[in-house]
């Protein structure tokens, strides 16, 4: 592996990164999972419904749906989350600016005379911004993740001359964003796509009945309109959750400042430029991140 060509991956982060991503990927999975849940109760429940007329059991188990959506609706409410899911992205993407401003040697790790320093520095800067999210110590707890805060891959990095620091942050963070924003693009305009269909074709579904029904009301027993419209109004919900239009556009805007970020990189002539620019572009990227969180916040006012 030459100076110019740097491997990096999860294990050249600080091993606080680690914990905080792991935690952020597990809350959210957790977090759609329960939304999930609650639907599948309530198309349950909508389709026991309709077995009413069959028997009175029906009644019985009608109820503990209702009474098992019902703690689940409360459970989420009050213990909300999604807010560890939230707290943890946040302070996962926090760590990782910080990190590629210690590589890179700006601001404010720029004038640190020594590594040293630049060390401390660092170290302070993840004791504080740990204890400013205490709110997420637990989730962290539940998945530690054993490693250097400084990784030997992080020193590396920041000893190398300026033309192959600039060269290093252009490949890894600048294209490295960038390709991870346009194909957020196209996966976001995709499942919109997708669900959009699917919950049109229920409701298509649900309309043919009805018509049916009118004219064959005693062909069958069971119609299943009113499990259906739950169907289709979860797919609604489930499109407004995910946001999935707004993500495609929020995310297009970002890849074109990513894009101009990258033409200007090769300006850089000095160190004092390069720490600018390092810090204008990584406050580029925690505006959208910030974006993102205060979406997310709004959805659930």
């Amino acid at each position: 592996m030459t100076a110019a060509e740097p491997q990096l991956n999860p294990s050249s982060y600080p091993s606080l990164f680690r914990s905080a991503d792991a935690s952020a990927a597990s809350a959210q999975r957790t977090y759609l999972l329960l939304v999930s849940s609650q639907y599948f109760l309530l198309i349950s429940a909508a389709s026991i419904s309709v077995l009413f007329d069959y028997s009175s059991d029906f009644y019985s188990l009608y109820a503990v749906v209702v009474t098992a959506s019902t703690g689940l609706l409360l459970y989420m409410a009050v213990q909300k989350p999604e807010k560890d899911w939230y707290g943890c992205r946040a302070l996962a993407e926090s760590i990782k600016t910080a990190t590629w401003r210690y590589m890179m040697r700006a601001e404010p790790f720029a004038h640190c005379a020594e590594t040293g320093d630049a060390r401390i520095e660092f170290s302070k800067f993840l004791r504080s911004i740990l204890d400013a999210n205490a709110h997420v110590h637990d989730p962290i707890s539940r998945h530690p993740s054993i490693g250097e805060q400084i990784t030997v891959e992080m020193e590396r990095i920041r000893s190398l001359s300026l033309p192959e620091r600039s060269k290093v942050y252009k490949e890894h963070r600048i294209l490295d964003q960038r390709s991870w924003y346009i194909a957020k693009i196209a996966w976001n305009r995709r499942q919109f796509r997708f669900w959009l269909a699917v919950c049109v074709l229920v409701q298509l579904i649900v309309i043919i009945l009805v018509i049916l029904r009118i004219k064959y009301d005693q062909l069958w027993s069971i119609w299943p309109t009113e499990p259906l419209l739950v169907l289709a109004s979860s797919l609604v919900g489930w499109i407004q959750l995910k946001k999935f239009n707004e993500l495609a556009s929020a995310y297009n805007l970002t890849a074109h400042e990513i894009a101009i970020l990258n033409d200007n990189i090769d300006m850089v002539a000095r160190e004092e430029d390069l720490s600018v620019f390092v810090n204008d572009a990584e406050r580029a990227f925690s505006r959208e991140h910030t974006q993102w969180i205060a979406r997310q916040v709004d959805r659930q006012i």
